[in-house]
């Protein structure tokens, strides 16, 4: 693999700044004279499950950075001085200056804080979905490239399958990931790239609608993730260790020391498995993986409005691609990697309390390579894609009166290189005339630019969001769009009840892993009946209505329904069950479904949720693109079929006690109606390739896979506890009914996929 200039390697990392929407609370605790006082404030947010303990200095000051948009809750008892709670608004990316006044105690107080306030932020649209520290920490699994399962799947409709993180109403490659305020439009699936564990995550957003201009390109869903600690003078850290079934056993460790205005920060992990990925049959074949990343960070505040932060990050995997029955007894082994590098530059200015910039410069160079023994059967396939990408974007923001002003620019260049070849080695298994042998060499720039604003006006109990976004995407096509933004809400607080609507354009461009070669004329000899043009971009509106209710100042309930109708649908097929992907696109797609959600953010002691949806999708073809060898893209033009991830009903539940302050249990349920497939072949050929577990789970006369419900359980306790070091044991058990989980098989365009049977894990964390 080819390697960044000693210069580029200096400055290499994950993304940083703050998220593009969140802020900053700057905030000051005086006695009543006026004088700073040195307490602990506890920062709560029920509506983002987000709670905080944060210590002033000794002038009573304390910055907190990167909290989503919303509403939080301030608590203070300090001996001496009555207990306070008081609430601020976090709603601009601009600072928010904040006093709270101690008042000498008296013989009897009390503090009382309107409930409906930390369940529902009125300035939010419904469509964002926030998830806080604790709910992470307590959510976490120890298996390896499964860090993100339970935090989505939380979500109503969120599924975490075939080793992606999606949303039903978007393939992975249209999944979107903006970590620490800079996007990542690759896939970042397990099988496609570096993983994002859950211990370098603080807190973690899902956009399905209401989207700010600001996103763009890939609007599947956007997961926004913060993975930058809370600034606290001294060292403070975490490390963890972890591990379970399948041989899997790992270890985080992260440490950031603040002294003036400085902050020097490091993490690494590693680990090992021997799941990981979702295997192809029962008995999770030829599937090791191995799993590691370091980063360095360092933030200096050169002046009281001037703020510079450098990351360095490096990631690695490497793992084996699971076997079929018929390959583990021919012998087969295809082994794969991914490798990334990653350097980022931000920088900070406020102009005044009420004008901020931004500037954020990436760099990063990422490879993925996939190699088959001779053994290898029906085919062996050699993989060797790398791609070198700059990104700059510079974003205004300007907070005048009712409007909250955003204006932004961005560049992404990514110089894609392409080298794919593969050998057929049971030509049965094909379809006829199909060539034996196969190469591909390719390379290109992939140029896009954009610029968007957007307006965000608060007037009284309405909140409205009206943004425009331009795009200009140049690589096998050169084509540009304007797409407008809106949303609505109305709050009313005598109901406690939110009401939304929103609508998206978008402009999606092409996932561009293979796109040359899914593009490319070459491949006319391999599938003369298909189309040979290159891969047009994705085009649709979104819409999408809901509300928000507070139900006995206790439960929140969030419903929505919404409606897609997208224009050159992006999604991918694959070269059986290896992690070779093509970028597609379908005529067209209608997707539509509602999502309704009961959240306990805390009733004495029990907190939890209950998630229901249900969505349909349908698309048409014909479809271009692709590498459609055993003849799947032989379809009649003018027919459609239910989406690949057109799971009709899904039901997923968490219910948290806690028993004491130091100890609390948990447990789950999750209920998939099963996704559709499309098979070549007969019964006869599922048991010989998959067996009779896997047989006895396929729905042929629907084309379905059959039900599946799961049982997950937790525990954890705080172990030591002190006001320096606090060590919490986790223990997880997942699938505790042992049910064969089929999620994908045989496609739509895609392999097989099996979840876990029931297994355990174990996490010990230290914090300090």
């Amino acid at each position: 693999m080819m390697r960044w200039a000693a210069i580029f390697a200096l400055f290499s990392a994950l993304p940083l700044l703050g998220q593009s929407n969140s802020g900053e609370l700057r905030l000051r605790v005086t006695d009543p004279a006026g004088l700073g006082v040195k307490t602990t404030v506890q920062i709560v947010s029920r509506a983002n499950q987000y709670r905080s303990m944060q210590e002033t200095n000794e002038q009573g000051k304390l910055d907190v950075q990167r909290l989503p948009y919303g509403i939080y809750r301030l608590e203070i008892r300090q001996p001496g001085f009555a207990a306070m709670a008081e609430s601020v608004e976090i709603r601009s990316t601009i600072p928010t200056a904040f006093t709270l006044q101690l008042q000498v105690s008296s013989v009897s107080e009390s503090v009382t804080v309107n409930a409906a306030n930390t369940l529902i932020d009125p300035d939010q649209s419904g469509a964002i979905a926030q998830i806080g520290t604790d709910v992470i920490r307590d959510r976490l699994s120890s298996v390896p490239g499964r860090s993100l399962q339970d935090l989505v799947n939380s979500q109503p409709g969120w599924l975490y399958e075939g080793n992606a993180v999606l949303h039903p109403r978007g393939s992975e490659y249209q999944t979107q990931f903006v970590v620490d305020g800079i996007p990542l439009t690759d896939n970042r699936s397990p099988s496609f790239g570096p993983t994002i564990e859950a211990d370098d995550m603080q807190s973690l957003s899902i956009y399905t609608a209401g989207i700010p201009a600001e996103y763009g390109r890939k609007m599947g869903g956007v997961i926004e993730i913060n993975t930058l600690q809370d600034a606290q003078a001294g060292l403070h850290g975490q490390v963890v260790l972890s591990g379970g079934s399948f041989a899997s056993a790992g270890a985080f460790a992260q440490g950031q020391y603040v002294w003036g205005k400085n902050t020097l920060g490091a993490s690494a992990s590693g680990s090992m498995t021997d799941r990981y990925l979702n295997p192809v049959v029962p008995q999770n074949y030829s599937n090791t993986g191995t799993l590691g990343d370091f980063s360095v960070n360092y933030e200096r505040e050169l002046a009281s409005k001037d703020r510079l932060r450098l990351i360095v990050r490096h990631e690695l995997s490497r793992y084996d691609i699971p076997n079929e029955l018929l390959q583990q007894a021919a012998g087969q082994r295809q082994t794969a990697d991914n490798l990334e590098t990653m350097g980022i530059a931000s920088y900070q200015h406020t102009f005044s309390s009420q004008a901020i910039t931004d500037f954020h410069g990436m760099v990063r160079e990422n490879s993925n390579d996939l190699i088959s023994n001779l053994s290898s059967t029906p085919i062996e396939v050699f993989e060797h894609n790398w791609f070198r990408e700059g990104y700059f974007k510079s974003t205004a923001t300007i907070d005048h009166g009712r409007h909250e002003w955003k204006f932004g620019v961005e560049s992404d260049n990514t110089f894609l290189s392409e080298s794919f070849r593969y050998n057929i080695t049971d030509p049965t298994q094909f379809s006829s005339g199909t060539p034996v042998i196969f190469s591909f060499l390719g390379n290109r720039p992939d140029l896009e630019q954009s610029a968007f604003v957007q307006d965000r006006i608060a007037l009284k109990n309405w909140t409205i969001s009206a943004g425009l976004r331009w795009d200009h995407y140049q690589l096998l096509l050169n084509r540009q769009a304007l797409d407008p933004r809106f949303s609505i809400s109305r709050y009313f607080p005598s109901a406690e009840l939110l009401v939304h609507f929103s609508f998206d354009r978008v402009f999606q461009t092409p996932s561009f892993e293979n796109l040359l070669l899914s593009s490319s004329a070459a491949f006319g000899s391999l599938d003369p009946g298909l189309p040979r043009q290159p891969v047009e971009p994705s085009e649709g509106n979104y819409y999408e209505a809901g509300l928000t209710k507070v139900v006995h100042e206790k439960i929140k309930l969030d419903a929505n329904y919404f409606r897609r109708l997208v224009a050159n649908y992006a999604d991918d097929n694959q070269i059986t069950n290896t992690t070779v992907g093509f970028p597609i696109a379908f005529r067209k797609a209608v997707i539509y479904g509602a999502e309704a959600k009961l959240e306990l953010p805390d009733w004495k002691g029990f907190s939890g949720f209950l998630s229901y949806s249900y969505q349909v999708g349908n698309v048409w073809n014909p479809v271009t693109g692709g590498l459609f060898l055993n003849g799947d893209g032989g379809t009649p033009p003018a027919s459609h079929f239910p989406d690949s991830q057109d799971q009709r009903n899904t039901v997923c539940g968490r219910l948290r006690y806690q028993i004491k302050p130091r100890l609390w249990i948990a447990g789950g349920m999750q209920y998939d109606s099963g996704l559709p497939f499309d098979f070549n072949g007969d019964p006869a050929m599922v048991l010989a390739q998959y067996g009779q577990q896997v047989l006895d789970r396929i729905n042929f006369a629907r084309g379905r896979i059959r039900p599946s419900f799961l049982v997950n359980a937790s525990a954890g306790a705080d172990v030591y506890k002190s006001d320096r070091i606090n060590i919490r044991l986790q223990i997880d058990g997942q699938n505790l009914t042992n049910v064969l989980n089929v999620i994908d098989f045989g496609g739509l365009f895609s392999g097989n996929a099996i979840g876990p049977p029931r297994s355990v894990a174990l996490r010990l964390a230290t914090n300090f």
